[in-house]
């Protein structure tokens, strides 16, 4: 009688944990699909990191964004100790990005404006290009406050951003306060109340709530664009079709640092290591988050696999219909300890590699970070393919 008991219990506590495993899975899934947003300021009173706050709250308000607030330089205010700072190249990492400021002689500030001008090499490769934009700013004494806002949308259309404004609902006409339809604003100076103002941050949380609407309804689209691009293009294609109509050009084969092939053949299994050389020179080399930013590390990763086809094409003699399929992916990245994001970078390698190959690019997958990998490459990725 106890042996039944007992196996009973074990067959509860089993089924327990295999919920909270299935829970915890589809709770990290969702988190992974959501649009990511960069709410980037620079505060030196704590205004505008005031309304920053408020502008979290409502991006966040319906779960299907996330963000996270950065200044563009460091401040001696209390307030804002624990804000991290940017780097002008993460912008190209975030779905959407509202921008907030102090009020200078009816535009951004100077330290807004020093960091922006560092945005060439994003402008030149048009990063920022169709990504959401919306504006806030701390005004002072209020003059000039929508002038400031709309010399901020210059620099913002010059990289083909879309300007989202925060429109009209809310506006509390009750108060003397620095709302207006192109964004929430803050009147610091105003005497007799705190700023900002109840109003100022009920429609600082409704434009960040609008903002979020736009940005993720357009980061959903464009995932969906991208499964359905993929998967048309892939089928009923040859590999060589599938390369010139996606404008892809395989690199030469990188030549073997040391005393190896660039390949093995094992039966009909093809087993690949690459790193991200590009033209002798490793792209992007460091630790992730540290020397370099997301979205470098996701231009190493696809160079990766770039060689990766390249030897592949090699080892088949120059025919990859050959291939009959891609079997597995290893990807190795060199992150700080506590980086948890390893699987978005690999998705780089995963969707080039069916882009190219179809349903027989399809494969099982593993991802790890390391301390270090050779060459101080950001990316090392295995491949093991099957060939006729």
């Amino acid at each position: 009688m106890l042996k039944i008991i007992n196996n009973k219990m074990y067959d509860m506590k089993k089924t327990i944990i295999l919920t909270i495993a299935i829970l915890l899975t589809s709770l990290q899934l969702l988190s992974q699909n959501k649009a990511r947003i960069l709410v980037l300021i620079h505060s030196e009173s704590g205004g505008t990191y005031k309304l920053a706050k408020e502008l979290v709250k409502g991006i966040e308000e319906e779960g299907k964004a996330t963000a996270v607030i950065k200044q563009v330089k460091p401040t001696l205010n209390p307030l804002m100790k624990d804000v991290p700072v940017a780097v002008i190249d993460e912008l190209a990492d975030y779905d959407g990005i509202a921008f907030g400021s102090p009020v200078y002689f009816g535009n951004m500030s100077g330290s807004m404006r020093s960091f922006l001008d560092g945005s060439i090499d994003l402008y030149t490769h048009k990063k920022l290009a169709g990504k959401p934009a919306t504006v806030f700013m701390s005004a002072g004494s209020g003059d000039a406050h929508e002038a400031a806002i709309l010399s901020f949308w210059n620099t913002l259309a010059v990289h083909g951003m879309i300007i989202v404004p925060a429109g009209t609902a809310s506006i509390d006409r009750d108060i003397a306060q620095g709302n207006t339809v192109f964004g929430a604003t803050s009147l610091q100076a105003m005497p007799g109340s705190e700023r900002p103002s109840d109003g100022e941050k009920k429609f600082a949380i409704l434009q960040g709530k609008s903002f979020a609407h736009i940005v993720v309804a357009l980061h959903n689209k464009s995932t969906a664009s991208v499964e359905m691009s993929a998967t048309s293009s892939t089928q009923n294609k040859t590999v060589a079709n599938r390369l010139k109509e996606s404008g892809i050009i395989l690199p030469d084969v990188p030549a073997p640092a040391g005393n190896y092939t660039p390949f093995t053949r094992s039966g009909n299994l093809i087993y690949i290591n690459q790193v991200a050389l590009k033209e002798g020179k490793i792209l992007y080399p460091g630790t992730i988050g540290k020397d370099i930013t997301e979205q470098q590390a996701k231009d190493a990763t696809y160079q990766t696999m770039l060689n990766i086809i390249a030897v592949l094409k090699e080892a088949t003699n120059g025919d990859l219909e050959k291939v009959k399929q891609c079997v597995q992916l290893t990807g190795m990245f060199n992150t700080e300890q506590g980086y948890t994001k390893h699987a978005d970078l690999m998705n780089v390698a995963s969707d080039l590699n069916v882009l190219i190959f179809g349903d027989k690019g399809k494969h099982t997958r593993a991802t790890l970070g390391a301390s270090s990998l050779p060459l101080n490459s950001s990316v090392e990725i295995q491949a093991v393919f099957e060939i006729e």
